[in-house]
């Protein structure tokens, strides 16, 4: 992987875990920069699932892969924030 597709995958990364947490009904007591890595991850784990289906190349935005990756990135936010509340 290039400086240009790490550089591009944090950016998209941050920004499914901002849509992620947005979509996450209440608030959540974690920090942005947990949310922006459990995008990142969200992302890098729905384009390996998504991979595994084999879906065709639609030659644009890969819409079945964005929206898993948006979900993953929702129930990742839910999941740490309702850790951290119990936590404390």
């Amino acid at each position: 992987m290039t400086v240009t597709g790490i550089i591009s995958a944090i950016i998209i990364g941050a920004i499914i875990g901002i849509i992620g947490r947005l979509l996450v009904r209440g608030r959540q007591n974690i920090s942005w920069w947990l949310t922006i890595l459990i995008g990142i991850v969200a992302a890098l784990l729905g384009t390996f699932i998504a991979s595994l289906f084999d879906v065709k190349d639609t030659g644009g935005i890969d819409w079945i892969e964005l929206i898993l990756q948006i979900v993953l990135a929702a129930v990742g936010v839910s999941l740490v924030a309702g850790r951290r509340g119990r936590i404390r």
